[in-house]
């Protein structure tokens, strides 16, 4: 089996008092995917932010192949952070930029590469989501959510990344668009061989795209196992979450006006 492709080892964020992550220990391995599932406010998008680099970590080590993120100066990390790609929650699309310079930002303003070049490999990964070429110089209020967040799934492939991070791919999708976005992850993965690392609420599509998930509870993975596994863990909180109930040990607050 392939060594790890990340490591996290008792990685820790605040901001202020607010302490999110409190020890977050977790391996993914080479060409495997991952979806990290849990209540609310757990801290499921400030893990991914924290490890591609958009938060700094107060504490423990993040290490890709092997090679601690803190060991490396400024031009090492960004060359590591470049092997990343990233679907934000809501997409992150730059409203006043047409379809195919929000896919191929990170190649225009961080990569050097020419307007054409870019443009065209833009238009290669438009393709790869069933985009078709005329929608490229579309604008993303020109698309529906779906489109958005193939678009953004395009954006993230860009640059051919070795791992991909998924913020919540499906939110705020219909049943549908959820399985069609699901059904593409599924065929980038196959066709990339990419590392996924996800964060799913919809427990039926993270079943779907990934082989193994993390809970996230109190700032700490508290369980990790088959996603085949999820509904008999075994575990009280991931019993509760996974299958929706309201009694069990994750408080939930109800407010008394309503």
């Amino acid at each position: 089996m392939a060594g790890p492709a990340v490591t996290l080892e008792n990685v820790t964020k605040s901001f202020g008092a607010n302490h999110v992550l409190r020890g977050v220990d977790l391996d993914v391995a080479a060409g495997e995917s991952l979806v990290v599932i849990g209540p609310s406010g757990t801290g499921k998008t400030v893990l991914l932010k924290t490890l591609i680099g958009v938060h700094a970590s107060d504490g423990g080590r993040i290490a890709v192949d092997g090679t601690d993120v803190a060991s490396l100066d400024g031009a090492g990390r960004r060359t590591l952070y470049g092997r990343f790609g990233m679907l934000f929650q809501k997409s992150g699309l730059f409203d006043s930029l047409p379809v195919w310079e929000n896919v191929a930002f990170r190649l225009l303003q961080q990569d050097g590469v020419a307007r054409k070049e870019a443009r065209d490999r833009a238009v290669e990964k438009l393709g790869l989501v069933g985009l078709a070429p005329a929608e490229a110089d579309l604008f993303p209020s020109e698309l529906s959510g779906g489109m958005q967040k193939r678009v953004g799934i395009a954006r993230a492939m860009a640059a051919d990344p070795d791992v991909l991070l998924l913020d919540e791919p499906t939110a705020g999708l219909d049943p549908i668009m959820s399985n069609i976005i699901n059904d593409l992850i599924l065929e980038v993965m196959d066709k990339t061989g990419a590392t996924v690392i996800s964060v799913n609420s919809d427990m039926r599509g993270a079943a779907r795209t990934a082989r193994r998930a993390a809970m996230i509870y109190d700032g700490r993975i508290i369980w990790c196992g088959p996603t085949a596994d999820m509904r008999d863990s075994g575990n009280a909180y991931v019993d509760q979450f996974v299958n929706s109930r309201a009694e069990g040990p994750i408080p939930t607050v109800v407010d008394p006006a309503a």
